[in-house]
């Protein structure tokens, strides 16, 4: 099925996964040191680590939809034949726009629990 999807295929999920998991392996580390020795401050954790993986998904999103528009736009042209690719591109740009809108809204939620929290 990755042949059908260039772009974003079962190895980007495969690696993404990956990353997650050596994230929250590095945060438990972090939280077992920090529970150890005794607080000096901040620790040295590379603070645009979220940012980038934050950055890299929505990079590949936004590929996946270009990619699904290009494929319209040439299927109009008569250039690509076959309805069904176009149509597995709208899908899956459609599931990857629902993903990105998920993580936004839970991202959103997380804020506003901090901000009540807060006051």
């Amino acid at each position: 099925m990755s042949a059908i999807r260039p772009g974003f295929g079962i190895a980007d999920v495969m690696s993404l996964r990956q990353q997650v998991l050596a994230r929250n392996a590095a945060l438990q580390d972090v939280r077992a040191a920090s529970a150890t020795a005794p607080a000096q401050g901040p620790a040295n954790v590379p603070a645009a680590g979220f940012a980038d993986t934050l950055t890299n998904a929505l990079g590949q999103v936004n590929a996946v939809q270009q990619r699904s528009s290009d494929m319209q736009v040439a299927y109009e042209r008569g250039q690509v034949t076959d309805i069904a690719e176009v149509m597995l591109a709208r899908q899956e740009a459609g599931v990857a726009f629902e993903a990105t809108l998920q993580v936004r809204n839970k991202l959103l939620t997380a804020y506003q629990d901090i901000m009540r929290m807060g006051g």
